[in-house]
């Protein structure tokens, strides 16, 4: 069935990007903040001092004898010094006729009595800020309206701002880069209990249906909550499929022993050949189908007993002798020799039925595929490892099916006329899974089949 599940992005990717861009955009606002601040500060210290001069002009023009005099202070102008030099203009009106200064040094309008206006205009082909004031002086005889402007250069001021500038996108960048690798940590920590999550369910058994009971974010609950759900369905689905067959084989297997006795003994009174060779397959039919339901039940209840193993300390050397023992009879009815070989004392922790089941389907697909005669071998070795091994004097395992042998219901090219469903090395391979065992399939080199259960 083809995977029709779409994939639209990164999760993680997408939250990074949310929060790097919005730590972009937040710093790129805080330059500008920064920056307006830093300015509007500096323009206000270069318009204190501008004040400070015009003040100090203003206060050396008097009246004597009915003529304006200024003493133009060397301190108004000194004030005004800056690192880069900047230049200063001014100039001074006495009702609208210069008496000093520059004459083009342009004049508000705006300004009133005693009170100063500031303003930045263009002048000698470089920005100026320009500070003017007016004062009215009074004589005895006459009244007059002294004006008077200062303007100075922004070298300095610009340089300032420059600096500022270079050490707030400095910092910038470096709250920059704090808040990506802080985004970086977020957001893995954020998509940590998902992936946890996805590590759990990928981890799983394909039997292991069991709901998830560790804490999940708030976020993840509802998620969660609706997988609990659908793993109890799938469990219970299961558990219905597994109830259902195992009935079935139950009920189908008592019938079949009855019908395969009865053939049984209508083929002692028969005496036409084709009637005895009907009779025979007939039985040989009953006999797979008794089989197969068998190994249907075998295959529920190992299904259903992987899912909640009951393990025991377990005497692998007692348990293959018992099998043995009650598997003689059968084995002596084709001349078969069961030769059991304990190089060591094995004992494992695992379920009993299940691992005595799983070797019993083994030993029973060698008493199978031997010839009458033949010999099986069981091994019971730790070197190199703990393992058990079955070796028997069949045609062993056809190469070119080796990998689906342990599949269910498959069965090797060279099992025609030898009865058989296809479930028992499937039902050992499932058996091994749940113990976290390996079975292996292998050809002796002097021929037979060998199956080894490495633990």
């Amino acid at each position: 069935m083809t995977n029709k599940l779409q994939v639209s992005g990164s999760l993680r990717n997408r939250l990074m990007f949310t929060l790097i861009s919005g730590a972009a955009v937040l710093g790129i606002v805080l330059f500008f903040i920064v920056r307006g601040y830093a300015a509007q500060i500096a323009q206000n210290g270069q318009d204190d001092i501008l004040e400070a001069s015009l003040s100090s002009i203003l206060d050396a023009v008097v009246i004597q004898d009915g003529f304006v005099e200024v003493d133009f202070p060397y301190a108004s102008l000194s004030m005004l010094d800056t690192e880069l030099d900047d230049r200063v203009f001014y100039s001074i009106y006495n009702d609208g006729i210069l008496i000093s200064g520059y004459e083009d040094l342009p004049q508000t309008e705006k300004n009133n009595t005693d009170t100063n206006t500031f303003t930045t205009i263009k002048y000698k082909n470089t920005n100026v800020r320009m500070a003017s004031a007016k004062r009215t002086l009074i004589g005895e005889k006459e009244r007059i309206t002294i004006s008077v402007s200062i303007a100075q250069t922004q070298d300095a001021l610009s340089r300032t701002l420059n600096r500022i500038s270079k050490n707030v996108a400095l910092f910038g960048s470096g709250f920059f880069i704090l808040v990506t690798l802080l985004s970086y940590w977020a957001t893995a920590s954020t998509i940590s209990p998902l992936m946890r999550l996805a590590t759990s369910v990928t981890k799983r058994g394909p039997q292991d249906l069991s709901p998830f009971e560790k804490k999940v974010p708030s976020e993840m609950y509802p998620l969660v909550t609706s997988l609990n759900k659908l793993m109890t369905r799938l469990d219970l689905s299961l558990k219905q499929s597994e109830d259902f067959i195992a009935e079935a084989a139950h009920r189908v297997r008592t019938p079949l022993a009855t019908v395969r006795s009865y053939a049984d003994a209508t083929l002692q009174r028969v005496s036409k050949r084709e009637n005895r060779d009907a009779l025979r397959s007939m039985v040989r039919a009953i006999d797979e189908a008794s089989r197969a339901a068998s190994q249907l039940l075998d295959h529920a209840m190992i299904t259903f007993r992987t899912d909640n193993l009951q393990k025991e300390l377990i005497n692998l050397n007692a348990l293959i002798q018992n099998l043995i023992d009650n598997l003689e009879p059968i084995a002596e009815m084709k001349d078969i020799k069961l030769k059991l070989i304990q190089k060591d004392k094995i004992e494992l922790s695992g379920d009993f039925i299940l691992i005595q089941n799983a070797i019993r389907n083994i030993i029973d697909n060698a008493l199978k595929y031997s010839p009458d005669d033949g010999v099986i071998t069981v091994t019971i070795a730790t070197n190199p490892e703990p393992h058990l091994k079955i070796q028997d004097q069949g045609p062993g395992f056809p190469p070119e099916d080796l990998d689906n042998l342990k599949s269910r219901f498959k069965r090797g090219q060279n099992s025609n006329g030898i009865v058989g469903s296809g479930l028992g090395l499937t039902i050992a391979q499932d058996v091994a899974n749940a113990h976290e065992a390996k079975l292996t399939l292998s050809n002796h080199e002097k021929g037979g089949a060998c199956v080894t259960l490495l633990f």
